[in-house]
């Protein structure tokens, strides 16, 4: 695995939309959810948890879509539905900073990423493996991401 190079651009299958991430992650992720594994036509969805001061959209305008719940958001390129990233509920980033969850396989280099947590396991197809540190059967429990962060920054 290489390091991460900053800043990084990405894009989606099509390339109308552009973007780039320029600070590092706070986490990354694999999840088994059902949502994920239909929305990414997958076993899992692969993503980085990007600081939103380090997220922009260079080019283009990404379309709402998956599921249609109005505070969690799926962002797809109208072009080619390639699904991008998701800013999460308010709710989320009480306890956390300020992110947005970036595909991890729409950046130019995946070289650098592995999941440091998995989750949803228990929707997680019986032959579905990852190398993440930490699994949880759902999302993990609030007071769990502090100790989650602090030893992912030390990775």
């Amino acid at each position: 695995m290489s390091q991460l190079t900053l800043p990084l651009a990405g894009h989606c299958r099509c390339g109308e939309i552009q973007l780039r991430i320029s600070a590092p992650p706070i986490l990354t992720m694999a999840c088994h959810c059902s949502g994920c594994q239909r929305m990414s036509a997958s076993a899992y969805s692969l993503s980085a948890a990007i600081p939103t001061r380090g997220f922009e959209v260079t080019h283009g305008e990404p379309v709402i879509g998956g599921l249609r719940d109005p505070e969690l958001r799926h962002f797809f390129c109208p072009s080619c539905m390639s699904w991008m990233f998701t800013r999460p509920p308010e709710i989320v980033t009480r306890f956390l900073p300020e992110f947005v969850n970036v595909r991890a396989t729409m950046l130019d280099d995946v070289s650098w990423f592995s999941p440091f947590i998995e989750t949803w396991t228990r929707a997680k197809l019986p032959w579905a493996t990852t190398p993440a540190a930490h699994s949880y059967a759902e999302f993990p429990p609030v007071e769990d991401y502090a100790m989650l962060l602090a030893e992912f920054a030390q990775t």
